[in-house]
Parts: structure tokens; C-alpha cells; sequence
């Protein structure tokens, strides 16, 4: 691993504001028990921040009536909650049995070595760029069927080569517009994690949420006159 430092970019010290406050506030409103909200509030104090900061652990203790101590033990068991600064985009490689046995160790080699940096780190910013890159190893995507499979602030790019995701980050970190492969436009970390807390950005029906290899056996059970079961009465026997 290179030695190079991490990205030079100063952690976010802005303090989160009166409007994020409130925001925090309405989403513990959605739910019967405040401290339900938790996550997507975590989310949000990221969209605000650029990650899990001390402020905004406090902020949502105090919106879900919890302590700092409990919020904590949260934002540390879940992989998707950043203590480091987070790049504008956030590109994770499976390397999980399927994706890896396809190629996911490769591109997961390719990426690193090209942002001389490794799991959960941001690359530097070079001359020209007008974007960082965050990289993490992921153990699994859920999307087996599009292996090797690598994701964009959780956006899906299916059936990756190193040179394909190479393009991508190149593409990303010069302000170039990437698509995902199933989905909208991508946005930045910061715009993603807003709408993961539950403010929607309109862009959700931008793109196929289900690709063909995703639909193939509904497909296959249409073409054999297939059909589910009927569920069994209350009371009988399944």
C-alpha cells in the first residue's frame, strides 16, 4: 500500500444547522417511538456533515430522547456510518464469494492501487479533479445476479471489469455525469445520504430499478404457465 497520505480535504467542522436540527426532529416524528428513527437520522446528520461527528451523535440523543452513549454504539455497529470523511462519491467493490470468484479481488486491486489508497480511505484531490473518491470493500451487494458487481454512494454498477470501473471513478472525479447501470444520475454522497434519511430527490423513477437477469425466473414461470401456491386458510396446514 502506498504511503501517500489520505485525502488532504479538513474534516467538516461546520456546525449542523437550526434548519438539520429540525429536520432530525420531523424524522423522529414519523415513527410511534422517537429512538425508531435513529437511522435515517444518522444518515442525515451525514447528508449535513460529511460523517458521524460528536454534534451530531448529541443532536440525535436529543431528538430520540437516548444518550450519546446509545447513538454511538449504533453508528458503530453499522458499516454504512462513517467516522472518517467521506469523498464526494463513495465507490464500494464487492469482494464477497460470487463477485470475487468473477473478478472482485481484481478490480478491488486495480481501483486501490490507482487511488493509492484502501478500505474506507479518500483518495487525494490532483490537479484538475473536482471530486474525491471514497473506497470500501464490500462483502456483499446483494446482486449476485449482475457479479462482479461495484456500487456509487449505493447506486449498483453491474457486471464490472477493473477497466470499466477505472472509467467510472476517472469519469466521477472530473465532474463528468455517470449513470448507474439501474437506476438515476448520481449524485454526490452528501445528496444521497439526504434522501436515504427520507427526503426524496425526485430522481427515483430515473432508470430501471430491476434489470433482466433480476426478472428472468418471473419470466421463465410466465412462459410455463407457472403459478405461486394458494396461501392455506387460518387454521390449516401449510
Amino acid at each position: 500500500m502506498s504511503t501517500e497520505p489520505l485525502s488532504t480535504e479538513p474534516l467538516s467542522t461546520e456546525p449542523l444547522s437550526a434548519e438539520t436540527v429540525a429536520e432530525l426532529a420531523k424524522i423522529s416524528a414519523r415513527y410511534p417511538h422517537k429512538r425508531s428513527g435513529l437511522l435515517p437520522m444518522l444518515h442525515l446528520v451525514q447528508s449535513a456533515q460529511g460523517r458521524i461527528t460528536p454534534e451530531g451523535i448529541r443532536a440525535c440523543a436529543e431528538a430520540t430522547g437516548t444518550t450519546p452513549a446509545e447513538v454511538s454504539g449504533v453508528a458503530t455497529f453499522y458499516t454504512m456510518y462513517k467516522r472518517r470523511q467521506v469523498g464526494d462519491f463513495h465507490v464500494g467493490i464487492c469482494v464477497n464469494t460470487l463477485c470475487a470468484v468473477l473478478g472482485g479481488d481484481e478490480i478491488w486491486d486495480a481501483v486501490s492501487s490507482h487511488l493509492k489508497i484502501g478500505h474506507d480511505e479518500t483518495a487525494t484531490r490532483r490537479g484538475g479533479d473536482v471530486a474525491t473518491v471514497s473506497l470500501e470493500r464490500i462483502e456483499c451487494n446483494a446482486a449476485c445476479d449482475y457479479a462482479p458487481v461495484a456500487t456509487v454512494n449505493w447506486e449498483f454498477m453491474d457486471n464490472q471489469t477493473p477497466e470499466s470501473v477505472l472509467a467510472f471513478v476517472e469519469d466521477l472525479r472530473s465532474g463528468r455525469e455517470v449513470r448507474s447501470t439501474r437506476g438515476a444520475r448520481l449524485v454526490t454522497w452528501r445528496e444521497a445520504e439526504r434522501v436515504i434519511a427520507g427526503f426524496p430527490d425526485d430522481l427515483a423513477d430515473e432508470g430501471p430499478s430491476a434489470g433482466p437477469a433480476s426478472v428472468r425466473g418471473r419470466e421463465i414461470a410466465r412462459e410455463r404457465g407457472w403459478t405461486a401456491p394458494e396461501p392455506a386458510e387460518p387454521g390449516e396446514q401449510s
